[in-house]
């Protein structure tokens, strides 16, 4: 604005001495020309003498209008030496601020690249790191933490497989995130394309139900079966929040592997959304951590602390995991305190239930366990639900002296049924008050206490590799396995008795800039435990006296729908006779491997291949005389084949 004014002020002072010039010369042109008249000749006037001198001519005054233009003049040329100046200092300040510019760039590009170093290259920062984190807590980042696993230093962004570390480390970095009103959100999650391939038929998805792998006269164990999926297609969000001495926040993951009554593979593959976890927790910068929601089970072992989100899981494309592997996920409230970030311990209070195999009950069972979902209270009608007393119960510690990552922990587990010592009532055999038919008379509860104990450890060698144990052993453990066993069965009066159950696995792993290749040999056991009833005949679990002769042949298709299904003719495997099957062990050995394209700030592309042989193992009971079957302890068995084509979000 000043510059405008002194550029007009400029033009009028310019465009005034012109106007002054032109009022004088025509001034001075009319006294001209009056003087010209007078110069003429005046006859009365004597004329001049011939050698006389000119008198000098007069010098005018100056005129006030000149006066006023020459201080407007000199005026408008300090006016003019002072905007120069000012814009020479304007200029200066101009080259300070593109050099003080330049020098932020390459210190945030020179910052930015040294950061490039330790995390994913590339990855533009968003949002500032939070002061005041604590390094233990599970939503606070690790970054000065020593990685646990090779797998951390080969690919600390998102190791491959199912590693719940795929899309946000050990502990993400706080910078990959979108802020939103002072809330970090982080995104995640992959896209797959899969395919599963199996020797015996299991009519199963990517995921195995590793307790139905056929028996030799089975129709499925005749037929092979081939699956193409997208349904581990995986959507994340964490939501970091900072306050005072405390981070607040919370993680949802969800998957499409499971199926609605309207899901089907004929012609749309439409299946229905799963919610995985749901959380919130509390960090807090004493070391206590809160977390509360649906996640993996404490029993879960992990590659940093009790840390959510860095559990150790196989890197298997298999959504079961792994025979061997104890794990859950369900609704759990945990308390963690970190003891200098080499010890933790941890307790968690976690959704109960009780899986369940029994066999030569009588005609009207006498016990009482649960009941199918209620569709008014939003459970599935065609799953059974245990009437449960008390939560699970499970404690762990942790410690990383400096080399690996062990742990130790115990379960409690509350079983209970209800019990009906006169349902089976007779004239032979009345009941105690002398009821001769079946009545809940002295009907009451039983409640069996079980639970067990494992441990966890796993480091590195030789900087890639990654070796690690798994052990749980105890009564009534058999549904925190990937193979599905049974936590209890009954004795003849009705009361629960609780199975012997084992897990094991181990696995080796080998990580490099491109590969991760792995190894697992698992196994899960249920122990025999029967009974002889007041008949003398066997009841519960794998007793050598329950018939298992027809376990090797083959029989027609069913006719009858199977109960909760649609199924019809063609649709429907013939049942095997005489043959109980009571699994006693299952056994099984993996190699596979995920090969990286490209991981980079744009994300991860990759795709895999994994073989499994699973073997079924039965308890032995009564075979045939002669022929097939002789031993009465039948085996099922089935390769498997998977692979993998998957891109993560960065």
């Amino acid at each position: 604005m000043r510059v405008f004014v002194a550029w007009m002020i400029a033009l009028g002072l310019i465009a005034a001495p012109a106007m002054a010039g032109a009022n004088a010369t025509g001034t001075n042109g009319g006294s001209a020309a009056a003087g010209a008249k007078s110069a003429e000749p005046n006859p009365t006037q004597p004329a001049a003498a011939p050698n006389a001198s000119p008198a000098p001519a007069a010098q005018p005054a100056e005129s006030s209008m000149e006066s006023e233009l020459r201080q407007l003049r000199e005026l408008l040329e300090e006016q003019a030496k002072q905007l120069q100046e000012q814009q020479q200092k304007m200029q200066m300040l101009e080259d300070e601020l593109k050099s003080s510019s330049a020098a932020k760039a390459n210190a945030a590009s020179a910052a930015a690249a040294a950061g490039s170093n330790g995390a994913a290259a590339g990855v533009s920062t968003i949002a500032a790191a939070p002061a005041n984190v604590p390094a233990s807590a599970s939503l606070a980042p690790t970054a000065t933490a020593a990685p646990a696993s090779a797998a951390a230093v080969a690919n600390p962004v998102e190791p491959a497989g199912n590693s719940q570390g795929q899309q946000f480390e050990k502990n993400p970095s706080p910078t990959d995130a979108i802020i939103f009103r002072g809330i970090k959100l982080t995104p995640g999650g992959f896209m797959a394309a899969e395919s599963a391939w199996r020797s015996k038929a299991l009519s199963a998805d990517v995921n195995s139900p590793f307790n139905a792998v056929p028996l030799p006269g089975s129709s499925q164990s005749q037929v092979s079966e081939l699956n193409f999926s997208g349904r581990q297609s995986r959507i994340s969000m964490r939501a970091e929040g900072d306050k005072n001495n405390v981070k607040i926040g919370g993680y949802y993951e969800g998957d499409f592997l499971s199926a609605g009554t309207t899901s089907n593979s004929n012609e749309s593959n439409s299946y229905t959304f799963r919610q995985r976890q749901f959380w919130a927790q509390a960090a807090f910068n004493s070391g206590w951590t809160i977390t509360g929601g649906q996640m993996w089970s404490l029993v879960t072992e992990t590659h940093k602390g009790t840390n959510n989100l860095t559990e150790a899981m196989p890197m298997t494309i298999d959504a079961e995991y792994h025979v061997g592997f104890s794990w859950a996920r369900q609704y759990g409230l945990r308390v963690t305190k970190d003891f200098g970030n080499k010890v933790w311990l941890a307790m968690s209070v976690e959704n109960p239930q009780t899986t369940f195999a029994a066999h030569g009950t009588p005609a009207n069972p006498n016990f009482l366990l649960g009941a199918p979902g209620n569709p008014g209270g939003l459970d599935n009608p065609l799953a059974n639900y245990s009437f449960n007393a008390a939560p699970d119960f499970i404690v762990k510690a942790v410690f990383e002296p400096g080399w690996g990552h062990y742990e130790i922990f115990g379960l409690v587990s509350t079983f209970r049924d209800r019990v009906f010592p006169c349902a089976n009532a007779s004239l032979t055999a009345p009941c105690v008050n002398g009821a001769t038919a079946a009545t809940a008379y002295g009907a009451f509860n039983d409640k069996r206490v079980g639970g067990g104990v494992g441990a966890n450890a796993r480091g590195t060698l030789f900087h890639h590799v990654d070796v690690g144990l798994h052990f749980l052993g105890g009564d009534g453990t058999g549904r925190y396995g990937s193979g599905g066993l049974a936590d209890a069965t009954v004795r003849p009066n009705g009361t629960l008795a609780l199975i012997r159950n084992y897990q094991a696995l181990s696995t080796i792993e080998w990580h490099s800039s491109k590969w991760d290749v792995y190894t697992n040999v698992g196994g899960e056991y249920d122990a025999r435990t029967w009974y002889l009833n007041s008949s003398g005949k066997p009841v519960g679990y794998g007793s050598p006296l329950f018939v298992n002769s027809g376990c090797w042949t083959e029989t027609v298709p069913g006719t009858s729908t199977p109960a909760g299904t649609t199924a019809g003719a063609g649709y429907i495997p013939g049942g095997l006779a005489d043959c109980t099957g009571d699994t006693r062990n299952l056994l099984e050995g993996t190699l596979g491997f995920w090969y990286r394209f490209y991981k980079g700030p744009k994300g991860t592309m990759q795709w895999g291949s994994q073989f499994s042989y699973v073997v079924r193992n039965t308890w032995s009971g009564v075979g045939t005389t002669s022929g097939v079957g002789v031993s009465g302890a039948p085996t099922g068995n089935d390769g498997m084949v998977f692979t993998s084509f998957r891109y993560y979000l960065p």
